[in-house]
């Protein structure tokens, strides 16, 4: 076959599977604010099965609900009618995806969760199927066209998009953000774009914080001691005045000041720039960049003069975040 042949099959593969995402669009109604409603106040766990192509389907949408927020697992059809049912609780919901919808090994699940009265959501292409009549909600999948007419394609990737579709519009009815994201992500370059400056920064006794007073002879002995290239500078309120960095300090040595007898308020840099503690590492790294510097005071929402931490360039880049 002509290589140029394969790239047509390619083409039109992906053109069917785009005409079966247009006519889930259109098909989306109430039923789907219904069982979003349901999955995000679940008060347990929500539980996907189907068989073949649509239990791999299911798999992949427990993963995703998973992840942002919603405890859910994957249910094997053939295993549940040797045991498995018990794992299903009267407070989980049940989602069941099949295309025909009358499908074998779902039969004794659906007679299980209606005696059981289960919330059952279906996702399924036959309003005269078994599913289609047994499901408390019913998400319409439209029937479409498989590639060659008879490989699952196009039916598959109508159910992975709805599955895609209640899993972010559940989250987004919980405010699941992304703090709460990274939280169940800390692992990966996911987990390292989403650590916030508190994370990272240090704090307590490592920060160098000198007095507002302080002899620049006791002050250099604090620098050297924190290691961090600069020095926080308070009052007796432990307000925060202003920051002093080993380049100033160099350029003060340069100009032959006395340095040893100045005192740290007059060589700081006023009103250092900061940064909130809930707020991304990178954009922590955005600001140093944009401003040349490498260090930032990290405060909390309720007082932007006390410095509660300090982030250095050095600990966003040893977190791989860019």
């Amino acid at each position: 076959m002509n290589k140029k042949k394969y790239l047509t099959i390619a083409k039109d593969v992906i053109n069917l599977e785009i005409k079966a995402l247009q006519k889930l669009k259109k098909n989306i109604n109430n039923s789907f604010n219904e069982a979003v409603v349901h999955i995000a106040k679940c008060p347990s766990k929500v539980i996907l099965c189907g068989v073949g192509k649509s239990g791999l389907i299911a798999s992949k949408i427990a993963a995703t609900l998973s992840s942002v927020g919603t405890p859910s697992f994957n249910l094997s059809a053939g295993d549940s009618s040797h045991g498995d049912l018990g794992s299903i609780s009267k407070k989980d919901i049940l989602i069941l995806i099949s295309y025909s919808g009358q499908t074998n090994e779902l039969k004794n699940i659906i007679q299980y969760a209606n005696r059981n009265k289960i919330l059952l959501i279906g996702i399924v292409s036959k309003k005269d199927s078994i599913l289609y009549k047994a499901s408390d909600i019913k998400l319409l999948i439209p029937r479409v066209l498989e590639s060659e007419g008879i490989v699952p394609t196009s039916s598959t990737i109508a159910q992975l998009a709805i599955g895609d579709a209640l899993a972010i519009a559940s989250m987004k009815y919980k405010k699941f953000g992304k703090l709460d994201f990274k939280k169940i992500h800390p692992a990966g370059s996911l987990g390292a774009q989403l650590k916030t400056v508190e994370d990272i920064m240090v704090n307590g006794d490592k920060i160098p914080f000198v007095n507002e007073n302080t002899k620049m002879k006791e002050a250099l002995k604090i620098l050297n001691k924190k290691n961090l290239g600069i020095l926080i500078v308070r009052n007796k309120k432990n307000k925060t005045l202003g920051i002093i960095t080993d380049g100033q300090i160099r350029r003060y040595n340069q100009k032959k000041l006395n340095l040893l007898s100045m005192k740290a308020k007059d060589i700081m840099t006023k009103k250092p720039i900061g940064i909130e503690k809930d707020a991304l590492a990178a954009k922590a790294l955005s600001i140093m960049n944009n401003n040349k510097i490498t260090s930032l005071c990290v405060y909390n929402k309720k007082s932007k003069m006390k410095t509660d931490g300090v982030v250095h360039i050095h600990h966003i880049l040893k977190t791989n975040i860019s």
